[in-house]
């Protein structure tokens, strides 16, 4: 596939560096493609352009960035170059705050979702709520001892959710479907859950695994 990537950062550069290790063609967005310099040494086949060019280029779009610029960076990508696509969207809400005892802020409340807000302001795009709750060292073919992590998921167009469940099985997840957008209002949360660890005793490695009988 053609994989548009919004955002530069350390989250964007792992899953287009995963994009392309899979085989599929890929050109990050950036306002700053200077940030790219070293990173494009190793990962020479990727392309670099403005949002609305990665926008246009992908048939998936991965949306990457600091939750506060997410609507900003969709806005640059233009609606249109989004309309009737996939977006992972793998951006946390976390607000410019220090941790309290571990535990993150958000700018959203409980009874809302980040990417609740991005689906209604952009209704023609697919949004998949994928990779915001884990490091980004383990997006990509994890190795666990007791078998592959389980992404959550959801969004309320199941095209989108099957492409993305592809893409994880390719990446080495277990997907667990939570359904519609709204659900986002709970996994969003878990990057906070995931975030104590890190916080509170400096590990960066675990992921969760959804157990059912």
């Amino acid at each position: 596939m053609k994989v548009g990537v919004l955002g530069s950062g350390d989250v964007g550069k792992a899953l287009a560096a995963g994009f392309l290790k899979h085989g599929h063609e890929v050109m990050i967005g950036t306002r700053e493609p200077a940030k790219l310099a070293e990173w494009l040494k190793e990962n020479s086949k990727a392309k670099v352009g403005s949002n609305s060019e990665a926008a246009a280029f992908g048939e998936v779009v991965v949306l990457a960035v600091k939750g506060s610029v997410a609507a900003d960076a969709l806005r640059a990508a233009g609606a249109t170059n989004l309309e009737g696509k996939p977006v992972l969207d793998a951006c946390n809400p976390i607000a410019d705050a220090p941790p309290t005892n571990g535990v993150l802020q958000f700018f959203t409340t409980y009874n809302s979702s980040l990417m609740e807000q991005l689906q209604k302001e952009f209704a023609g795009a697919h949004f998949v709520k994928a990779f915001n709750s884990v490091g980004n060292h383990q997006f990509v073919n994890p190795k666990y001892k007791n078998g592959p992590p389980t992404m959550f998921i959801c969004g309320n167009d199941d095209g989108a959710k099957a492409t993305a469940t592809k893409i994880l099985d390719q990446f080495g997840w277990e997907t667990a479907d939570m359904g519609k957008v709204e659900a986002a209002r709970a996994i969003e949360p878990l990057c906070m859950l995931w975030c104590i660890l890190g916080f509170t005793q400096n590990e960066w490695t675990h992921a969760f695994k959804l157990l059912r009988q």
